[in-house]
């Protein structure tokens, strides 16, 4: 009998009930999610050319941590004139830049460029950092890759389908740039200067660095009579 409560005891199983008053903790803000996340392995997301790419699990946002010379944006997925002999004087700039499968319209105070004569319009649909700035929408007249391929009439083929995933809550890191796959979306930031965005197919925001408190003004020396 006593062998036979020993067996029960030794071989039961723990049963976890759900708590119907439990309650999630909100996602993290966008630069806390950047600080904290853990970093994934970059050379799983090494596309050639000193730049990281990837896409996230539902297939709505595609990202790569890369370079720019000027407005020239190197990006394994699309064409571009990083490369060309021309742009060799200009800078080159660390930047992450994401593009989005569906997507907001830019805010008024956001437009950035009024692309004119160009026959262009700003779009959303995709998103720039830059060490220093922040940014959502670009001037353009068509479509971006990743709304070609995972869009509403997109064609599930072609470069951007076959980038590595980056799990929900990793962390990639580039030149002191980070992003991150979180909360429905993706966020990149510069930690340390406090810039970044956050982009998904509902909703953007830029974050931009806090504004310096003006410093105090130095006390007049007292008079005495």
């Amino acid at each position: 009998m006593l062998s036979a409560l020993f067996l029960v005891a030794a071989t039961a199983c723990s049963v976890t009930v759900e708590d119907p008053g439990y309650v999630a903790p909100p996602p993290l803000p966008p630069m806390e999610q950047l600080e904290q996340a853990v970093l994934a392995d970059p050379q799983d997301f090494s596309g050639g050319d000193d730049l990281l790419s990837f896409i996230t699990e539902d297939r709505k946002v595609a990202c790569s941590l890369t370079a720019a010379r000027g407005p020239h944006i190197n990006l394994p997925y699309q064409q571009n004139s990083f490369s060309d002999s021309e742009n060799n004087k200009l800078a080159i700039v660390p930047v992450a830049h994401c593009e989005l499968a569906e997507y907001p319209k830019p805010a008024p105070g956001d437009v950035a460029d009024d692309c004119g004569a160009m026959n262009l319009g700003y779009l959303g649909g995709t998103a720039l950092l830059t060490p220093d700035s922040a940014r959502y929408g670009e001037c353009r007249s068509g479509v971006t890759e990743m709304e070609a391929t995972y869009g509403p009439r997109g064609s599930k083929a072609g470069p951007i389908a076959g980038l590595p995933v980056l799990a929900d809550g990793q962390n990639l890191e580039r030149n002191g740039l980070r992003c991150s796959a979180y909360n429905g979306g993706v966020a990149c930031g510069n930690v340390s200067a406090g810039i970044g965005f956050f982009v998904s197919t509902d909703r953007y925001e830029l974050i931009s660095a806090p504004a310096e408190s003006p410093s105090p003004a130095p006390a007049e020396p007292s008079k005495t009579p």
